[in-house]
């Protein structure tokens, strides 16, 4: 078996000041119009008492992003790689440090339950893996951190949820901008009525796909993806307008458009769009595309203002504009290394000392929400309802905080 790539490339764009140094917080008069998260803080550990990770899938993601990441960790560290490439998972490992004993397999992935270096198990396989391995890790008395989306099918995430209940064990989801500081921002202004009360939010997320190269097959693969760019990329958007208003939708209406003579869309949508409808009134639209100019962007437009994030979504390079209100119209966000903090973040959780900010259930809303954006495109934007009863058990604005410098 032929090891199986990350779960996604967030596309191959070049990020303006990405590589910048570390920005300082927004000014003062500016924090003072918005609430300070309350939450724990960004705790540093001793190497000896930081949560063990197993990263499954050593992919583009894992390689490039999340194994470096574990240089940056207050709290987290790597304890195992596991690979169906064994030359390369013994590489990986040497590179870094990890005893061949730390080396595993998808045929003995079972294995780890025996390991008590491994506290949590992180999954960077393509979608249609998920579920099987979070569900093994679970079984073997492992926490699971899942990249997005959680799964292909509803079912399946269902299944996921169920086995880390049935085990006591944690499950979460890898949504990144939840501890994001430009995303915790914008959620804070809002929160705060900043631009008064929101009326709109508009995201587009996607990106040119390129079939010959690994990371993007399987992403084109509706068996494999379970979306093509609405998985991969319009996720982004569709997590972001409910966590940017801090509600969820009850009505959602969607378009697609596909080019069948484009060979990379045989089994899977190319441009889709859709409209959600909020109880409070706003309206989100949304768009995602494997085949149009690079974007990562999303704005909130209220009654007396404007935040627009572009980009709003990168790993690093993010830019906030305010626009309609007094002070600095361009607010520095300090920059962090993402995946560090998620996966601290994660570790906090096991140790009890943060909660939980997105469960498996946030990830099931979303396959969800793919569902009934897919079932709607099929028939032409008929309005679909919505409200089947989730409500978002913590709001990352409330609770998240980020260092003053990275």
């Amino acid at each position: 078996m032929t090891d199986p790539i990350s779960r996604r490339t967030l596309f191959e764009m070049t990020v303006a000041g990405a590589s910048a140094a570390a920005m300082a917080s927004s000014a003062t008069a500016q924090s003072a119009q918005r609430p300070a998260a309350s939450s724990q803080s960004w705790t540093t550990y001793p190497e000896g008492e930081k949560v063990g990770y197993a990263i499954v899938g050593l992919g583009k993601l894992a390689l490039e992003e999340i194994i470096p990441a574990f240089k940056h960790a207050r709290g987290s560290k790597l304890a195992a790689v596991v690979s169906g490439d064994p030359a390369k998972a013994r590489r990986v490992a040497a590179e870094n440090g990890l005893p061949a004993s730390a080396v595993y397999s998808y045929a003995d992935y079972e294995r780890m339950a025996n390991d008590p270096r491994i506290q949590v198990v992180y999954i960077v396989l393509p979608n249609s893996m998920h579920a099987e391995y979070t569900i093994r890790a679970l079984k073997a008395g492992k926490h699971v951190l899942c990249e997005k989306p959680m799964a292909t099918t509803i079912a399946d995430g269902e299944a996921m949820i169920a086995a880390a209940k049935q085990a006591n064990r944690k499950l979460m989801i890898a949504y990144r901008c939840h501890y994001e500081p430009l995303n915790l921002e914008v959620m804070r202004r809002v929160r705060a009525g900043s631009i008064g009360k929101p009326r709109m939010v508009v995201t587009n997320m996607g990106r040119q796909a390129d079939p010959n190269t690994p990371w993007d097959s399987w992403r084109l693969d509706m068996g494999m993806s379970g979306g093509g760019a609405l998985a991969d990329m319009g996720v982004y958007g569709i997590n972001a307008a409910r966590y940017l208003l801090n509600e969820e939708p009850t009505e959602v209406t969607a378009w697609s458009y596909t080019d069948r003579s484009d060979p990379r869309f045989k089994t899977t949508e190319d441009l889709i769009a859709w409209q959600f409808r909020f109880p409070s009134g706003a309206i989100a639209n949304g768009s995602t595309s494997f085949a149009y100019s690079a974007t990562v962007s999303f704005q909130v437009i209220g009654e007396t203002g404007r935040l627009v994030a572009d980009p709003g979504a990168f790993y690093g390079g993010n830019r906030l504009t305010v626009e309609g209100q007094p002070g600095e119209r361009n607010p520095q966000i300090v920059e962090i290394d993402q995946f560090a903090r998620e996966m601290d973040w994660m570790s906090d959780v096991v140790r009890g000392k943060a909660p939980m900010v997105a469960p498996g259930e946030e990830g099931l809303q979303d396959l969800r929400l793919m569902k009934a954006i897919m079932d709607s495109a099929a028939r032409g934007g008929a309005p679909i309802r919505t409200d089947w009863g989730y409500r978002r058990p913590v709001d990352p604005a409330a609770v998240v905080d980020v260092p003053r410098r990275a």
